[in-house]
Parts: C-alpha cells; structure tokens; sequence
C-alpha cells in the first residue's frame, strides 16, 4: 500500500512569501501559496536562519504560510536538499520533514510538512514572537 501523499508545506523562516532569495523566489514560483498559518512550536535563531521544534503548549505558536506542492516535481527534493535532509546530506541531519498539523488563519487544521530543527536548543536563542520575520526587523535580528 503506497503512503498517502501530502501536497501542503509549512515554511516559517527564508522560504516565507515576500523573502527575497532565490530559494523562496523558486518555492513561489512552482508551489501554490494557500494561506497564513501557525504551528504549535517553539522558533529558534540557528544563525542566518530558524528552526522550530514541536511544543506540547497550545501557547507556543509559530507563523509562517502554508503552500500546495504539486506531487510530481523535482521540488521536494530541492527542498529536501536546502534544508539539508537529502539522503545525500551528512547525518545526523540539521532539519528532519515530518508531516504535523497546522493550523490556517481560519483555524482549518491542515497535515503539512514541516522542517524540524534536529539538534539540541539549549543555546539557542528563542524567538518568543513565533514570527522569523517580525523578528528580522526587530531590534533582536538582522534585515531581510
């Protein structure tokens, strides 16, 4: 029996709408944004970018957007890839996908995959906003 396909991505760092690299140029480009949507987790500064972990506290909220991926494309793989999950990528991996529940501005849940940081936080420093890009603009982090 053939695993059910989940089309929906969770992003909540450099791969959100309005970011300019080329990498969240691409994901606009070849996937459908849906909608704004929130994560119960808890967001870290890992450097140049975030990671989230998952959070057992309904308070602990993580904000991004939620995107259609088609199944057939090369796309997962490049994501896979950039969040360095690839089979290709040293283990232990930075980021494992996992499919989770998120929940759109509506509070329609939604399964989607999202990127979990997969190393330690303890030194981390938290985003308490749950929002990576409030934060850039901040005082606590750096511009787009």
């Amino acid at each position: 029996m053939m695993p059910e396909f989940v089309p929906y991505l969770f992003v909540y760092g450099t791969l959100r709408e309005g970011f300019g690299n080329p990498y969240a140029r691409r994901l606009a480009r070849e996937g459908d944004f849906m909608a704004a949507a929130a994560f119960q987790g808890r967001l870290y500064d890992v450097g140049h970018y975030p990671g989230v972990v998952a959070s057992e506290s309904a308070s602990d909220q993580v904000f991004g957007d939620l995107f259609r991926l088609p199944e057939a494309t090369g796309l997962w793989r490049w994501l896979d890839a950039y969040e360095g999950c690839s089979p290709t990528c040293a283990k232990p991996h930075e980021y494992v996908r996992e499919v989770r529940t998120v929940r759109m501005h509506d509070e329609t849940p939604v399964r989607a995959w999202v990127y979990l940081y997969n190393r330690n936080v303890r030194r981390l420093k938290r985003i308490t906003s749950g929002d990576y890009r409030q934060w850039l603009r901040s005082a606590g982090g750096r511009s787009c």
